[in-house]
């Protein structure tokens, strides 16, 4: 379970637990017939052919197992070995703010809060007493906006996360800083992004047609010893076995967790999501949303309202769908959200969730009052309006109302964009056994369909520490 404490405020959310209570275990079937010292089992698919892609660019996938030595007391006869994998805890060791509150500890926000209340809108500086001089702070239009958003909802920001911080000290899942420092810490060494999923999606446009073969899904299934396929592109890729499953794209390898579906596009190339056999009761959405830092940092492309309008999530959901979309603290994207985007997709906003970021010790990641960075994220909760002439799925089942801003605290990966799972906190709001689908993913779920430009990039075998094989 990935939630630790539940009150009236929300949840606090263990997301190093919930990723390593997947099971991330290879699974080998070994023959008699291989060598005496040693075996290994693999499925391969076919190297991909590109009329236009240099040979540097062709990609090849296959199933992956390690090889290792037959135990002494082998009698010849088949046996099965085990590979468990658990994430990198160093990943969720965020043991200080990522600015301290000292820094802002001299702004004038008293000031600041009498003239947002004042209903002064055209311009506003407050003095910073960080050196030895004043300096003036001027804030535009879309950071007075925020500034009078924040002014809202600080108090339940506070108050709820207080009370679910205070129970995670009391149970130990949060600690003071002083019990537990690693004195011999060392940096932490990602892996470096060799295999650009990103640009695989563009290779894969130069792809020839497979014809009627194009929109058909791929599935990996557990008692396969050898299987041929021409690729993974353009088709959903579904593990429905209850073993991890390792591919290797470019000479990089990830692991995909059992009972997991996934494709492997960007927007442009969504028609085998479309010509899948299902359409979805939740569908979680984590836009690319355009910033001026996103642009100076080139660090991932973004979209423009108008494209992250053209998502078919008409076709993609169910009758009384959930629809929830992260959102950052821009009231430019959360008007959108609220006034364009759902309107135009006919989902009626039921609620808005805020996700608030702390430390090993629960300490905001941010000071809350800081007048840039805060230390909490919003989803937009909503339905899609029922149709009269689609029957509901599994009618009779009832769920509860969504309430109103509810909290999700939690203590957040350092990789970038790696959200906590939603699946716990949702399942009372949602019909049960339903389908699941995550737009815009850069990691996989079990029981999940995940679709985005960079679905695997989470999913890198790097990310992860093997612990040892057992028969």
């Amino acid at each position: 379970m990935s939630v630790v404490h539940q009150l009236s405020a929300g949840w606090l959310l263990d997301h190093l637990s919930f990723i390593n209570k997947i099971n991330y275990q290879l699974h080998q079937h070994h023959e008699p017939c291989c060598s005496k010292n040693e075996f290994t089992t693999s499925i391969h698919f076919e190297s991909l052919q590109m009329d236009s892609v240099s040979s540097s660019g062709a990609c090849a996938a296959f199933i992956a197992s390690d090889s290792t030595t037959k135990p002494e007391n082998d009698d010849g006869g088949n046996y099965e070995m085990f590979t468990q994998f658990v994430f990198r805890p160093e990943l969720f060791d965020v043991t200080k703010p990522y600015i301290t509150p000292s820094v802002h500890k001299e702004c004038q926000q008293n000031n600041e809060k009498e003239d947002l209340m004042n209903g002064v809108k055209k311009e506003i500086s407050i003095s910073i007493i960080g050196k030895k001089r004043k300096r003036c702070v001027v804030f535009n239009q879309g950071e007075l906006d925020a500034m009078e958003y924040h002014t809202k909802i600080r108090e339940l920001i506070l108050d709820g996360s207080l009370q679910l911080i205070r129970e995670g000290l009391k149970s130990g899942f949060l600690y003071p800083l002083f019990e537990k420092q690693d004195k011999g810490s060392k940096p932490i060494t990602l892996p470096l992004d060799t295999c650009n999923l990103s640009e695989l999606c563009e290779m894969a446009k130069h792809l020839p047609s497979l014809n009627e073969m194009e929109h058909q899904t791929l599935q990996l299934v557990e008692e396969d010893t050898s299987v041929t396929e021409q690729d993974l592109f353009l088709r959903v890729v579904e593990n429905n076995s209850s073993f991890t499953k390792m591919i290797t794209l470019m000479g990089q390898k990830y692991l995909l967790p059992p009972k997991s579906s996934f494709l492997l596009s960007d927007i442009s190339c969504m028609q085998p999501l479309l010509n899948y056999r299902k359409t979805f009761d939740v569908i979680v959405i984590d836009p690319p949303w355009q910033n001026k830092s996103v642009k100076r940092s080139n660090r991932y492309s973004y979209l423009s309202p108008l494209q992250i309008k053209q998502i078919p999530i008409p076709k993609l959901a169910a009758p009384n769908c959930l629809l929830v979309t992260w959102v950052t603290n821009r009231q430019k994207h959360l008007r959108f959200i609220k006034e364009e985007l759902y309107p135009s997709w006919s989902v009626e906003v039921v609620a808005e969730w805020h996700w608030i970021k702390i430390t090993n010790s629960g300490e905001f990641v941010f000071p809350l009052d800081s007048p840039h960075k805060k230390p909490y994220e919003g989803l937009i909760l909503g339905r899609v309006q029922e149709k009269a002439a689609l029957p509901l799925r599994n009618a009779d089942v009832n769920v509860l109302p969504i309430p109103d801003h509810k909290l999700i605290v939690s203590v957040p990966c350092t990789l970038h964009s790696h959200k906590p799972p939603l699946a716990e906190v949702l399942k009372d709001y949602i019909k049960p056994d339903g389908e699941y689908l995550e737009l815009f993913a850069r990691n996989l779920q079990p029981g999940w369909t995940s679709w985005g430009n960079e679905v695997l990039k989470f999913q890198h075998v790097d990310y992860f520490i093997a612990l040892e094989s057992g028969s």
